[in-house]
């Protein structure tokens, strides 16, 4: 059964039970725009709690979330009363929420945010209730606050103005930036505000727009002062005739969001964290050297701004996957790609596997390849696909060769436990990333030699 064929089916018994159940929030907007949406919300007016608690029962298991009012999960649907909220104290927790099934659907409607977000479907006449002229605004791609009262009351929706006009392509009103640019956003925690930049990134098409009313409405400035820096920093026309850098972000953003729907969701964010902090260094290394601008080893200089703004953001891990790691990887060696394949010099394997200790190659190919394309002009970007055919031929498109000698190996040589088990163990791997060891019955015999000399052959560990 379907979360559709589910909550109708919720409807309906809420019918039988002369109560009226109603589609609401999100799911509503996006049938309105021709789009699908699983999560589904259910507005039951009529029933007092415990009384629907006992009717959803009758229809599967029931998980109750909330406090001061309730909110029934049944499998994929979001079942609840009609509520009021009222501001109490500073942050997203200062709220009391109150549940009452005999509020009208206009008051009950007047929480949301957006008028786009305030309108109802109900299953039985399949009717729209819109109080407050959502469907007018989503017809004029217009995006405009439901209560001017009380939208201020969280501060988080000014976060969800942007990812809302981006996926959308919505323009916010005038009264709304307004409101929108002078809401305090210190009391957002750091989930909150990655919980919006999340959907921004990985929901909208072009992500840009949102960052582009992000600086309008001040946001930037509030809460990625790094990305703020890049406003104004010159880049040399030759390379980049798209403008500043802060311009050439948003191109390489929008570039990069159509080289990630195929990518499981932490490497996603990986790759567009990476393009929205790529070029952070720049403004740090710009200088005007005989004649040109240069940003002499930015990617480097990158890393320590990235490493801020993912501080701020409390990105580590996901799912298990080392998301900080592969940004600050793909911001350090975004450069890679072209630079390897405009080099004089015959690029060796060795590379290539030291580089995949560092960074995802393919998210780095990615990520290069949108950062070539995010120029206005014509430009050759065929480097990226030599790059991601020489690391996939040495299949170390993902990582690193793992290492052929293990410390059993060096035990069994008579080595007793201890540093010096290590020491052999990194030289081996050393010979072993630049291709001079291929086999395990090799890997034994270069770590004979290594014990017997004392040191590891000329050569081990040369950079390729």
């Amino acid at each position: 059964m379907t979360e559709f064929e589910l909550a109708m089916q919720i409807a309906e018994r809420i019918r039988s039970a002369d109560g009226r159940a109603l589609f609401v929030g999100g799911w509503v907007r996006d049938r309105l725009l021709g789009r699908t949406s699983k999560d589904i919300d259910l507005e039951v007016h009529g029933i007092e709690a415990e009384r629907l608690r006992v009717l959803l029962e009758d229809i599967a298991p029931v998980d109750t979330v909330g406090e001061s009012f309730t909110v029934y999960k049944v499998g994929g649907v979001d079942v609840a009363l009609p509520r009021t909220e009222s501001k109490t104290g500073r942050g997203h927790r200062g709220f009391v929420v109150t549940g009452d099934p005999h509020l009208s659907v206009e008051e009950a409607a007047r929480r949301r945010d957006f008028t786009i977000n305030a309108i109802a479907w109900d299953p039985e006449t399949e009717d729209y209730l819109d109080p407050h002229g959502g469907q007018a605004d989503l017809e004029r791609r217009q995006l405009r606050i439901v209560d001017p009262a009380t939208f201020a009351d969280d501060s988080l929706r000014v976060l969800r103005a942007l990812q809302f006009a981006a996926r959308f392509e919505l323009t916010l009103d005038k009264r709304t930036r307004q409101i929108c640019r002078a809401i305090p956003l210190d009391d957002l925690p750091a989930e909150r505000i990655w919980g919006e930049l999340e959907k921004l990134l990985l929901l909208a098409d072009a992500p840009s727009r949102g960052f582009e009313l992000a600086l309008e409405l001040g946001v930037v400035d509030r809460l990625w002062p790094e990305l703020k820096a890049l406003v104004g920093c010159e880049q040399e026309p030759e390379w980049h005739p798209e403008g500043d850098v802060w311009v050439h972000t948003m191109l390489v953003i929008d570039e990069a969001r159509t080289r990630i729907d195929d990518l499981p969701r932490p490497q996603q964010v990986a790759v567009m964290l990476g393009a929205v902090c790529h070029d952070l260094g720049k403004p740090a290394t710009t200088e005007f050297i005989d004649g040109r601008i240069r940003s002499r080893n930015h990617e480097e200089a990158g890393v320590a701004p990235t490493h801020a703004v993912l501080d701020r953001l409390n990105i580590h891990t996901m799912n298990g996957y080392d998301v900080r790691h592969q940004v600050v990887g793909l911001v350090a060696q975004h450069l890679k790609p072209g630079m390897w394949h405009r080099s004089t010099h015959d690029v060796g394997d060795g590379a290539f596997r030291r580089l995949a200790r560092k960074v995802d190659l393919e998210l780095l190919a990615r990520l290069a390849q949108s950062d070539c394309l995010g120029r206005t002009g014509s430009f050759d970007c065929s480097a990226m696909d030599w790059f991601l055919d020489r690391a996939r031929a040495l299949g170390v498109e993902h990582a690193p060769p793992d290492p052929l000698l293990l410390g059993r190996h060096v035990l069994n040589l008579g080595v007793a436990p201890g540093p010096q088990v290590g020491i052999v163990l990194k030289a081996v791997y050393e010979q072993q990333l630049d291709g001079q060891v291929t086999t395990l019955e090799e890997a034994v015999v270069a770590a004979r030699t290594i014990l017997a000399t004392g040191q590891s052959p000329p050569g081990a560990g040369a950079q390729s």
